[in-house]
């Protein structure tokens, strides 16, 4: 074999931060050692795998093409370590959610694992939909739970759960008695909704299809709790995740508007990129939030 793991460890590492000093850092290495381990993976090749731009270190074609297989490898490598050592548990995992999942979800998702497997160690990072979606492609996350829908040849997309929206405001509110919010209603009501580029705000403006162009927005905050806590103050109305509100409904904090002729139903979903070995620790993650979704 021409090349080694390490070799192929520092190749992904100066992918990651496009710089040898940041790679070697993270590696524990001294900056030569990596320096020379990328330079004898490329010349034993003959195959430069990055562009020189003074210290920053930018893949080129032939790196982008080898870097997804250099990543499964590596994990198919790492999970034989693990069986042949006897052993199933999780070991690293990197999970990105969005901020409906990751908030209300996926942190018991990640406790019910680690008391599962105590030697198991889950990052979770949360962020919305588009960018869980980037850090999927760049191998930063081994696997998103998404609210929204993203295409792109190199990521599956997988179904997980229902979801459904809901429009709601304050008690006080002059739309709280209604009995049914009509589009009328809608167009000319005042709204606090997530930012684009999140899920929640693609299926709320798939949902206003039609009269998308007259809803008034007034604000859009990043956080759910934040339009929670904006539109039981009277600033306006809201639409999210019910998952988020059922708690608030139950106080009487915040109430829910019927709007039946909008279709508010969407799907949360699991996404990966297509070249990713899918390791023992990612199937254990699926199936534990499969479980939790026939529970609840």
């Amino acid at each position: 074999m021409k090349y080694t793991f390490r070799q192929l460890e520092v190749f992904l590492a100066a992918a990651h931060f496009q710089n040898i000093t940041k790679a070697a850092n993270s590696l524990a290495m001294s900056q030569s050692a990596a320096s020379s381990a990328l330079k004898d993976i490329e010349s034993q090749f003959d195959l430069p795998l990055f562009d020189r731009i003074g210290k920053r270190l930018q893949l080129n074609e032939q790196g982008r093409l080898i870097r997804p297989k250099a990543e499964q490898l590596l994990e198919q490598a790492k999970e034989l370590e693990r069986l042949m050592a006897q052993h199933k548990e999780a070991g690293h995992l990197k999970v990105g959610a969005t901020l409906t999942i990751g908030n209300y979800l996926a942190v018991a998702t990640m406790a019910e694992m680690m008391q599962e497997q105590p030697d198991a160690n889950v990052e979770l990072s949360v962020a919305n939909t588009s960018e869980i979606g980037q850090k999927v492609l760049n191998f930063e996350i081994d696997i998103g739970l998404i609210e929204g829908e993203l295409q792109h040849q190199d990521l599956d997309l997988i179904p997980w759960r229902d979801d459904e929206l809901v429009v709601f405001c304050s008690p006080d509110h002059p739309l709280a008695d209604q009995l049914q919010i009509s589009d009328r209603h809608l167009k000319d009501t005042e709204w606090i909704l997530r930012e684009s580029g999140s899920g929640t705000r693609q299926a709320f403006d798939r949902a206003m299809h039609g009269i998308l162009p007259e809803i008034q927005v007034k604000l859009e905050l990043e956080h759910t709790e934040a339009i929670k806590r904006a539109v039981a103050a009277g600033l306006g109305v809201g639409c999210l995740s019910r998952v988020v509100l059922d708690d608030a409904f139950k106080r009487g904090s915040l109430i829910p508007l019927p709007v039946p002729q909008r279709d508010f139903h969407r799907k949360f979903y699991f996404v990966l990129h297509k070249q990713k070995y899918r390791s023992a620790g990612i199937e254990r993650w699926m199936e534990l939030c499969r479980q939790s979704n026939s529970n609840s």
